[in-house]
């Protein structure tokens, strides 16, 4: 079992020490799956020249990635409780750090597709244990202010990848190959792994415990579900929008897919591979509805902003990695910010709030023309990234308010799953409205489509509205459990 941590006293939101040295270890582990989410998108044209690809072949180096991170994510809970939290990380960092150097010496796109899809495998558990980890290393029953400490420190390499990954990539673009994308990961894995090896408590299962059975039946059904709905959602991007066959045969099979999931792990509950009997928890299931909410509107944001910058502006591809600086600059910024204010306010007026201010910093995007201030535009994208940073940040404190430790791994994965969706569906809808619009020219095509934000992250306020106004009471010695559980959530 994993130990956690005793419960501060209310009025200290200090990190437990041990819980700072899990944080710091995971910190510098998950850094270079962050970046590499962001760095090598940028690079999409020069691979395309220098590995003779087409455009639409080398987008599966991105889609790949995607698809195979989201496969990955339901089995983090079966490998934490196999192998133990700290050896299932090494482990995730270890294949990722092995398929970048694959990556790196790939000649051709097939194999560094091939590549992309185990170094994605290798992130779908990196980014899952990192929250899992370090719940587990402060404990669920915590006064939230001290939660909040450690999901703004956690959620730190969530708001430095937008800054530091397209100016990076831009950067080596520049003066290295492209190969230097991939091996860049190398000395950020070798620290968070030799971090790991010496700051991670050992939690290994007792060798009498008995052994966790992987649910084979449910990852047939949920991994494959998750990976047709994403990638029915990502080739909407194409001419044809949404009706096209590519789109309806694989979201229709992933929705078909998923609700079969859904259906067996009501029944089975904990013994499935993600237990969604979880949902009944009010705390859980608003937070993973306002996760997909913010992964729509965040993603959709981060679509069209290169788009708009190089197509609509003409800017080159480093310096619109440069203009999006303010962006993330805001986003790094307001991640403390939005943990203090949400033991105060609640996190139900944070979220609101945030979500209010990220559509305010878009209504410029959706008027703006091609001759807009970049100065103005930059002070809208730092006011944007401002309320897109802060709205992380709630869902994820409160997420755990009604689990006991136990449940952790499952309502991460949860989480992560509706914020991945999400994303891709706030994609998809912008890459629509864009592609639709722009027949009536390109600056009204970016309009509409920025408008469409607009709409996307005012509508993300409904699933707030169900976060309770504020935290409930603290809870004893040990969360409540079952039917108590639930009851208690309602």
């Amino acid at each position: 079992m994993i130990a956690v941590s005793a419960k501060p006293a209310a009025s200290d939101s200090r990190l437990p020490a041990s819980a700072l040295r899990t944080i710091v270890a995971l910190i510098f582990g998950g850094i270079a799956a962050i970046l590499d989410s962001t760095i090598v998108t940028i690079a999409l044209r020069q691979l395309t020249v220098d590995l003779h690809s087409t455009t639409a072949d080398i987008q599966w180096v991105s889609t790949a990635y995607l698809l195979a991170m989201a496969a990955a994510i339901p089995v983090t809970g079966w490998a934490q409780a196999r192998f133990g939290g700290k050896r299932a990380w090494m482990a995730a960092l270890a294949i990722f750090v092995l398929a970048s150097i694959a990556c790196a010496a790939s000649w051709n796109d097939t194999s560094l597709i091939a590549f992309r899809v185990v170094q994605g495998f290798g992130a779908g558990l990196i980014f899952p244990l990192m929250q899992t980890l370090a719940i587990q290393a402060i404990g669920t029953d915590v006064s939230l202010a001290v939660r909040g400490r450690a999901v703004a420190a956690i959620s730190m390499p969530l708001a430095l990848g937008p800054i530091i990954g397209p100016v990076l990539g831009g950067v080596i673009l520049n003066w290295l190959s492209w190969r230097w994308l991939f091996l860049v990961n190398v000395p950020l894995i070798a620290a968070g792994l030799v971090l790991a090896w010496r700051l991670l408590p050992a939690d290994r299962p007792a060798a009498a415990a008995p052994r966790a059975r992987l649910d084979v039946l449910g990852l047939a059904l949920l991994a494959p579900a998750l990976t047709g709905i994403l990638l029915g959602l990502s080739n909407t991007a194409a001419a044809g929008g949404f009706w096209r066959a590519d789109v309806i045969i694989p979201l229709a099979g992933g929705i078909a897919l998923l609700t079969a999931f859904a259906v067996r792990s009501l029944r089975s509950g904990a013994r499935s591979l993600v237990d969604v009997t979880l949902l009944r928890s009010r705390s859980l299931a608003s937070s993973s509805a306002v996760l997909f909410a913010a992964g729509a509107a965040l993603y959709a944001g981060m679509f069209l902003l290169p788009l708009y910058w190089q197509e609509l502006r003409g800017d080159s591809v480093l310096a619109a990695a440069f203009l999006l600086i303010p962006q993330g600059v805001g986003a790094l910024a307001s991640r403390t910010v939005a943990a203090r204010l949400t033991p105060r306010l609640g996190a139900r007026t944070v979220t609101i709030g945030a979500f209010a201010l990220a559509a305010a910093a878009t209504v410029p995007f959706a008027v703006a023309g091609a001759g807009t201030s970049v100065w103005w535009l930059a002070m809208v994208l730092f006011i944007r990234g401002l309320g897109m940073g802060a709205v992380l940040i709630p869902p994820m404190m409160v997420a755990y308010d009604d689990l006991a430790p136990a449940q952790v791994p499952h309502a991460t994965m949860i989480t992560r799953i509706s914020q991945q969706v999400g994303a891709s569906f706030g994609i998809a809808i912008v890459a629509v409205a864009l592609q639709t619009l722009a027949r009536s020219g390109a600056v009204a095509g970016f309009q509409g489509a920025f408008w469409w934000t607009v709409g996307i992250t005012l509508a993300a306020i409904g699933p707030a509205l169900a976060f309770r106004g504020s935290r409930p009471a603290a809870k004893a010695a040990a969360p409540a459990t079952g039917p108590e559980r639930v009851k208690a959530a309602a």
